[in-house]
């Protein structure tokens, strides 16, 4: 993917699970799925697992990104690049042996990336650039959709961009939460490259002219940067 092109994941946390796979149908114009963890320990909210993943690789042929949002990441990761995930993000909040983890992942052929919430330093990044494919802000403190975006990420999205280009890496910078057509120039111009977008995209009833509407106010914003 260029650095210069806008992919747009939209999270099927948002979605109508018994319509599943006319929900996944009417997201394909998208760039991939985001597919969220959630251990009800890590995050306040318990989500989904395996089963549903083998089912929307199943029906969609979209690629997958886990978003393992789960206390102990080393134990449950293998599971998900067994059922079929593209890419595998890992919290850095969680993790007792990050570079492990990404070996892991990267060893079984899967893009690896690592997640920052709100409250944390982009410096913790600092020690698993040169390994990671892509690197998640979290726009909202995760574990529930619909949330309000933080307006300070676009600033931190900014400073990531800078912090990492400043040591000669490039990841993929994705921002998760709140994101709608209002702040996707923002975020573009900012360095933010993939856009997770929930309630933004399946509260409409046309989902290609959400998302189509999302990837160009990014894209314009990638233009004035």
């Amino acid at each position: 993917m260029s650095h210069d092109t806008i992919a747009i994941a939209p999270s099927i946390l948002a979605c109508d699970f018994s319509q599943l796979a006319r929900e996944l149908d009417s997201i394909r114009t998208a760039d991939a799925i985001h597919f969220d963890v959630m251990d009800g320990h890590f995050v306040p909210n318990l989500s989904f697992g395996v089963p549903l993943l083998q089912a929307v690789k199943r029906v969609s042929s979209l690629p997958v990104d886990a978003h393992i949002m789960v206390s102990n990441p080393e134990e449950q990761i293998g599971w998900y690049i067994d059922a079929g995930a593209d890419s595998i993000t890992i919290h850095m909040e969680a993790q007792t042996h990050i570079h492990r983890m990404i070996y892991s992942i990267k060893n079984a052929g899967r893009k690896a990336a690592v997640a920052i919430n709100p409250g944390s330093a982009i410096e913790s990044l600092s020690a698993v650039l040169p390994d990671i494919d892509m690197i998640l802000v979290m726009s909202v403190n995760p574990g529930f959709g619909g949330q309000s975006f933080i307006p300070t990420t676009t600033q931190k999205v900014a400073a990531l961009s800078a912090f990492c280009h400043e040591r000669g890496y490039d990841p993929l910078i994705e921002v998760d939460g709140g994101v709608t057509e209002n702040n996707a120039a923002e975020l573009a111009r900012a360095g933010a490259r993939m856009l997770v977008a929930g309630s933004s995209v399946f509260k409409h009833e046309d989902r290609s002219r959400a998302i189509a509407t999302i990837r160009a106010a990014a894209q314009d914003g990638v233009a004035r940067a």
